[in-house]
């Protein structure tokens, strides 16, 4: 039997607190699997799991695991499809003490050999139709001592015979990394983000105090569950729920699905709202089951929200946050949403609960209520740091708070207001324009269904505001009217001097809109998005 890999301990930043309670990822996945017994816990096509199944397959990959290595420290990275063994396998991980990296299925075999690299993974866990890629990412990196391949229809790998171990909550501390989650690729090399136990307990302790959980949650997971669809798993455990798994979105399947399995709460994102708006029916489908669906990742159009609530119902919450603070930062709950103010409907509501936020300038200095600053927050879920990456790390933790790069203003009744990405403003003839408020002013015309604005170089401007516009079904766009349009709700400013008429936006692997595909063809191989 191997000898479990131990590895040094990142140490906190010195702004960490040193109060503890504890309480790790693992404590909490064994109050989630030892409550319920004949129960369902998973969901998955034909597959139905009780959690008395679920605690077996845990302890059997816990085992097989633990023979190949795993123990305190070790890192275990992961290709598959969405499956019960998705959540199961990362399970196992964290109760052994070991680090959990999920791999993007869209990604390429180079894209995973330098992630694995980055995060010296010893173990590569892939689903049987991957074993190819998985042995090819396996032979370029170092690190990687075993493949586990798991059968298509889940369960066990091959082979695998020996006993189920007895579950524990492990050997890990609150300050050991459970999840190395790697950002998206929109900027260049992905960074790994090191989340330690207790960011991960206190992720769970807000979503339950604060996301409106149903009491009893149904929850439907088409995203990927190695991903960020997998923080909504041990919530739902926890009170006896049911997680039910579906392989992507497509919009009449998920309308299917609801109707079907009784789904009470799902995590959507804006990109997926729009295509159940624009090529389904709801309003002619019971979902009368739904308690609440929660879009995050990226900026909603008020408009479109307005129709989604009126079309689909009261049910919408949005929930603003990053990998950096295992996605905690604000919650604007169903009430809030009840209003026919569109601007009311553009806030990303009021810090979560255990959530300090402040907006700041450049200099690190609050900034008068109602202006634009950055977001600058501070609580139990923010990350150790970046891995391998100092000086990212000190810039992002500069002072002990975790600066955003997110823009927003607040109101005079505490309510946030994102206006861009930092990154993402466009300085057009000295003037400061954010790209999302554009994108609002376009899609509150009745023929944009979504629409994508970034700068491009201008010799005259520096850049010059671009939009890439999705018509809604059945509406022809006219450009000059639109134009006019932006003019009379923004002013002259903010109106695109080009728009382009797309059929699609392009996405990354989690479905947020690509504005990096869409610069490439104006900015080329620039290492500066700014002109």
């Amino acid at each position: 039997m191997s000898q479990p890999v131990n590895v040094q301990r990142p140490s906190a930043p010195a702004t960490a607190t040193t109060a503890s309670s504890g309480v790790t990822l693992g404590d909490l996945i064994m109050a989630a699997l030892t409550r319920h017994g004949s129960s369902e816990a998973f969901v998955a096509g034909d597959r139905r799991l009780t959690y008395a199944q679920v605690r077996g397959l845990v302890a059997q990959y816990m085992t097989a695991l633990a023979r190949r290595g795993v123990g305190l420290g070790a890192g275990v990275t992961m290709l598959s499809p969405n499956m019960p063994e998705s959540w199961i396998v990362q399970a196992a991980t964290y109760l052994l003490g070991g680090r959990f990296t999920g791999l993007q299925a869209l990604a390429s075999v180079e894209d995973h050999i330098v992630v694995c690299d980055d995060a010296e993974a010893a173990v590569l866990v892939v689903t049987a139709a991957l074993e190819e890629h998985g042995r090819q990412v396996l032979a370029e990196v170092g690190s990687l001592r075993h493949l586990m391949v798991i059968p298509a229809a889940g369960g066990l790998p091959e082979g695998e015979s020996h006993g189920a171990r007895p579950l524990d909550a492990g050997p890990a501390t609150e300050t050991d990394v459970a999840w190395l989650q790697y950002t998206g690729g929109t900027t260049g090399r992905p960074k790994g983000v090191m989340q330690p136990h207790r960011s991960m307990v206190q992720m769970v302790y807000a979503h339950m105090a604060d996301f409106e959980q149903p009491r009893l949650p149904r929850y439907l997971a088409s995203a990927p569950l190695t991903h960020a669809a997998g923080l909504g798993v041990i919530p739902t455990l926890l009170r006896g729920g049911t997680v039910v798994i579906e392989q992507g979105f497509d919009p009449g399947r998920f309308l299917d699905i609801v109707e079907a399995e009784r789904i009470n709460c799902v995590s959507g994102l804006p990109t997926m709202i729009y295509a159940l708006l624009d090529h389904e029916r709801p309003e002619t489908r019971d979902l009368s089951s739904l308690e609440v669906i929660w879009y995050a990742t990226g900026p909603m159009s008020p408009v479109r929200l307005a129709e989604a609530c009126e079309r689909i119902g009261p049910v919408f919450a949005q929930i603003y946050g990053q990998t950096e603070s295992t996605g905690i930062g604000t919650v604007l709950p169903k009430a809030a949403h009840e209003t026919a103010n569109l601007e009311r409907l553009a806030s990303c509501g009021r810090p979560v609960l255990g959530n300090r936020i402040r907006l700041i300038d450049d200099d690190g200095h609050d900034v008068p209520l109602g202006e634009v600053g950055e977001i600058a927050m501070r609580n139990r879920g923010v990350m150790l740091g970046y891995r391998n990456l100092p000086e990212e790390t000190a810039a992002a933790l500069k002072d002990g708070w975790l600066h955003t790069g997110d823009m927003a203003r607040q109101d005079d009744e505490g309510l946030l207001y994102i206006i861009d990405r930092k990154k993402d403003m466009i300085i057009s003839g000295g003037f400061n324009i954010y790209a999302s408020e554009v994108e609002t002013a376009l899609t509150r015309h009745p023929s944009v269904g979504s629409a994508a604005v970034i700068g491009v170089p201008d010799q005259r401007w520096g850049e010059r505001v671009t939009a890439f516009v999705v018509g809604r079904a059945g509406r022809a766009i006219d450009v000059p009217a639109l134009q006019s349009f932006v003019k009379q709700v923004k002013g002259s400013m903010y109106v695109p001097k080009e728009i382009v008429v797309v059929d699609s936006l392009p996405q990354t692997a989690v479905g947020k809109v690509d504005k990096k595909a869409l610069r490439a063809p104006y900015w080329g191989d620039s290492p500066r998005n700014v002109h």
